[in-house]
């Protein structure tokens, strides 16, 4: 080695130089020969480099030879000689000779980690250009993708033959980068977002057994997603999320161009027009045009797109609340002026204009900000503000990473890296770093909120007589008096008493200077928002109860007061319900909710609720089982409360409540057999009739029947689901995992899985309480039977009152012959024939005893549910007619719910026109005031007087039960 070497050097720190020589000590003795190989000037580079970064350290330990020959090439000699290798050239001669996939995947893995410890290094130590960074990062991954993919290409055409569309051309998988590596912006230590497409259907050729295209190229992106995302002896390359791909998880692993096509011009939401906005073919294809063609009228609008900047305004809240739920400090991402919202003004700007503007369709920030000043949108002191920032959060945040190789935006709390990012920046402490960071991150929030900023209320104007008031510290008597002299319609002594309360309360907790200054911003205002309200004294105890869960966090404090409408949501939400009020103490993360009140009186269609959860549940890392468990929960409350506003305000009637209420618990059931199908399946594989299928989704033969409440789609906001899973697997049928069991013990086992996340209690409950009574031999029977055990044992063990429930039960899981097995199953028991007498006796006697245990009753008041004419009572007639006259009029088995039930029994005239409405008119009038109650947390009763209807609903049980 030359020793005159010459190389720019960094001054690090005593508690840096330190280290630099422990760890030289330690690497010197495990490694002796390949030490001696290093001139001065590179010595002192490598000590650098072991000392800035645990992720280099370990590296030169890992694999001594890789790292030095970096060092012996002279790459790194200086700033001015470091150029992006030719990752492509590097990776042809490196894989020539490679044999099989374990080699492929060491020899990729060992490339990746010489590579990024060279990249490590220059930018660490040599300090070279972030834009020179970021593109040897995002080359190199292409390139990595690009080389296993062309390898696992050939190998599978050797394995499957080779795939042909139907004029016999060679049909091939291309890959989307989404993200940072879509815009060659890829971060140190970055996730890569993939998508996989091929251009035509058709079936492999030179082959003993043709295989269907997609099955073909599913197989080849499972192996290419394993070539780089399996951990192996020597790490991985990248951790691959296919999220993003259409249909998420649930959906097929590859798609045609023409399905690709239709997916985003039917179903694609907004999230994923910013998502595509970066989506790049990764490496030269004839296909780039077509596909950028396919794909450009989705992201990019031909009008004027404003709907944009709601769509973001949205996104920026989710982020903030996701921020808040996470308690991120420090996040130079997500943070207010962080990378995010760079982010998002650049991209807002390519969405609405990018349609018109083709200029403006580009991938990488730094290219569209100069553009976006040369077409109006922001003037040359932004750009600069934009940019400067830009580059300083990106540089901080790949040294961050480039630490220890750990995907984290958030600023280190130790002394030893912090030190190790003020020696790379030069920047002389930390406050000092902090300042300039701060500097940044506030220009940055400034211009956002210029463009899409929330504005905060004038707090200033807010009635200073109640903030005397609360920071009084006068008597009982001086402040009830001070109350009372406002004339206002409530009882001041109750007003006070809860005031002081709640006052005292405060006193025992913990809340902190912060917390303690918003409370005394907070409650004025909230004084001043109740004081001319009907019963404004009930309605301040419901929202302090809800304080009172949330006092020692002040970040939800913070939101209700720097969003007035939030808090005037909760006012109007508690004023209207008191079990709404105990919904959102029990779970204050709902609050995030009230910030946006639109979205309360607007519930979704019914059928978009498995689309919002699909969306929530991509956002979730995969193998995180508890946080999904969680997403689920809060989803379903978020939804939950959602309902309720509309219900409250009236926009909602009771049987559209049910309805929706319903509708999400059939969405909720959806996602938990895809999370517990997945998780069954790494262990065992899957059932070998289920192993073609490209979606868990309806493709298995696994089926869940709904009853009761579930199954007639009248759920309340506090019901438990009645279900029975059964399953349709062969005899003998096995799984196709390496540890294989019976198809009937996977969807047994697949059973106990949606148990566990149905019923685990988490800090946000559980999901649903399972009812599973109702199967086959009820608890004593198995978890999940076959179909035809389940039609035998109806047809041959069922009691009568088994009967009666299979009236209100409706399949809402399952493939179509599943659905229509079970539809055939229900509509040949319902429609036996039965005695008569025998069929009067039992419902009588079940009625009978279920009154006598149930039935609350009094001498005025009539329980609406249990009492004589009520619910039940009608409930039960339903049944007994459709068990009684089905074998005759077979059209009244359709329905299951107990509307539609009257409506078929009055059109075969077995109930009168007459009749049928008033059984269905009073099942709705009990429903709402059943639905008024609960909403009050009160008892479930009316008092008999007013319940005119009832011996109507007593003479009709007569006529056809005596």
């Amino acid at each position: 080695m030359n020793s005159s070497d010459t190389s720019s050097s960094l001054l690090l720190p005593a508690s840096l130089t330190d280290l630099s020589e422990k760890r030289w000590q330690i690497f010197a003795e495990q490694h002796p020969s390949i030490a001696q190989q290093l001139s001065q000037s590179q010595l002192s580079q490598f000590k650098q480099a072991i000392a800035l970064s645990d992720f280099v350290f370990k590296s030169a330990q890992q694999a001594p030879d890789l790292v030095f020959a970096l060092f012996n090439q002279g790459l790194l000699d200086n700033k001015d000689d470091f150029v992006m290798p030719n990752y492509q050239a590097l990776l042809t001669d490196l894989l020539n000779d490679c044999q099989d996939e374990a080699q492929l995947h060491r020899l990729l893995r060992r490339f990746r980690l010489q590579q990024m410890v060279a990249i490590a290094i220059a930018d660490m130590v040599l300090d070279v250009e972030l834009d020179l960074s970021l593109a040897c990062l995002s080359s190199l991954a292409d390139e990595l993708i690009l080389a296993s993919l062309n390898w696992l290409t050939i190998f599978c055409q050797n394995k499957w033959g080779t795939p042909v569309n139907a004029q016999g051309e060679t049909q091939v998988l291309l890959v989307y980068g989404m993200g940072k590596l879509g815009g060659k912006e890829l971060n140190f230590s970055s996730d890569i977002d993939l998508i996989f497409t091929y251009p035509e259907s058709g079936e492999t050729i030179n082959c003993r057994r043709a295989l269907d295209n997609q099955q073909f190229f599913t197989r080849l992106a499972q192996k290419l997603i394993s070539s780089l995302h399996q951990v192996t002896a020597d790490g991985f390359v990248y951790r691959v999320d296919m999220r993003l791909r259409p249909f998420g998880d649930s959906g097929p692993l590859v798609l045609t161009f023409n399905a690709m096509e239709d997916y985003y011009q039917e179903q694609g939401r907004d999230w994923e027009r910013y998502a595509m906005l970066k989506a790049r073919l990764v490496g030269d294809s004839p296909y780039h045009d077509t596909l950028s063609t396919m794909l450009r009228p989705f992201v990019y609008r031909r009008y004027i797109d404003f709907s944009v900047i709601d769509s973001l305004r949205r996104m920026k809240m989710m982020i903030s609340q996701e921020v808040r739920r996470k308690q991120l400090v420090n996040n130079i991402k997500l943070g207010a002026g962080g990378i995010r919202e760079i982010e998002f003004i650049v991209q807002v700007f390519q969405l609405i204009r990018g349609g018109r503007d083709k200029s403006l369709q580009q991938r990488r920030l730094l290219t569209v900000l100069p553009l976006l000043v040369d077409v109006g949108e922001i003037n040359a002191s932004s750009r600069i503000v934009l940019e400067g920032a830009y580059r300083f959060l990106r540089r901080v945040e790949n040294i961050i990473q480039a630490l220890d190789d750990k995907q984290t935006q958030t600023l280190p709390d130790d002394d030893i890296n912090q030190q190790r990012i003020l020696s790379i920046l030069n920047i002389a402490n930390w406050t000092e770093f902090l300042i300039i960071l701060q500097e940044h991150m506030d220009a940055v929030h400034q211009e956002f909120d210029l463009l899409i900023g929330i504005e905060s209320p004038n707090h200033q104007a807010q009635d200073e007589h109640w903030t005397t008031l609360w920071l009084s510290r006068w008597s009982d008597e001086e402040s009830i008096a001070w109350l009372e002299q406002e004339n206002k319609p409530w009882r001041s002594d109750k007003v006070w008493s809860l005031l002081s309360d709640f006052r005292a309360e405060t006193e025992k907790r913990s809340l902190g200077n912060r917390g303690r200054q918003v409370l005394e911003k907070l409650i004025p205002m909230l004084i001043c928002h109740i004081q001319d309200k009907t019963q404004s004294e009930v309605v301040l105890e419901r929202v302090l109860h809800v304080f009172n869960k949330i006092i020692t966090r002040t970040a939800y404090l913070e939101l209700l007061f720097e969003n007035e409408g939030a808090l005037k949501q909760l006012i109007h939400l508690c004023q209207a319900s008191s079990w709404v009020t105990d919904y959102i103490a029990k779970y204050p993360i709902l609050l995030d909710e009230l910030i946006d009140p639109k979205l309360l009186h607007n519930p979704p269609q019914l059928s978009a609720y498995a689309l919002e959860l699909r969306e929530r549940m991509l956002r979730i890392p995969e193998e995180d089982l508890e946080a999904q468990m969680e997403a689920l929960r809060q989803f379903k409350q978020s939804q939950q409360l959602r309902i309720a506003a509309a219900d409250i305000a009236n926009v909602l009637s009771v049987n559209q409540v049910s309805q929706h209420l319903t509708s999400l618990a059939e969405a909720i059931v959806d996602e938990v057999i895809s999370l517990a199908w997945q998780q069954v399946a790494q262990r065992f594989g899957v059932p070998s009739s289920c192993a073609d299928a490209q979606s868990v989704t309806h493709h298995n033969n696994f089926g869940v029947i709904a009853y009761g409440k579930t199954g007639g789609s009248e759920l309340g906001y506090s019901s438990d689901l009645d279900l029975v899973f059964v399953h349709q697997s062969e005899r003998d049928e096995m799984t196709t995992g390496e540890k294989s069991v019976s198809a009937s013990q996977f969807y047994m086992k697949l059973a106990q899985r949606m148990m566990h996340i149905f019923n685990t209690r988490m800090s946000s409950g559980i999901l649903y309480e399972l009812d599973m009574r109702l199967r086959p031999s009820g608890n004593s029977g198995v978890l999940v039977v076959h179909l035809n055990t389940f039609a035998q044992y109806q047809h041959e063990d069922a009691w009568t009152w088994e009967h009666q429930a299979l009236v209100r039960a409706r399949m809402i899981y399952g493939n179509t012959l599943i659905c229509e097995e079970f539809a055939n199953i229900r509509h040949d028991v319902l429609s036996k024939e039965r005695d008569l007498e025998q069929l009067k006796e039992d419902v009588k006697e079940m009625r009978e005893k279920m009154r006598s245990h149930l039935d609350k009753s009094t001498h005025d008041l009539l329980d609406i549910k249990q009492g004589v004419g009520g619910l039940v009572d009608i409930e039960f007639l339903a049944q007994y007619l459709v068990l009684a006259y089905c074998a005759q009029y077979q059209s009244i088995s359709q329905n299951a719910d107990n509307i539609g039930i009257f409506k078929q029994l009055a059109e075969q005239s077995i109930l009168t026109t007459q009749e049928s409405a008033i059984l269905g008119e009073t099942y709705q009038n009990l429903r709402a005031l059943g639905h008024q109650a609960s909403m009050q947390n009160a008892e479930q009763k009316l008092a008999k007087s007013g319940f005119e209807q009832q011996k109507v609903i007593e003479s009709l049980w007569h006529k056809y039960l005596q």
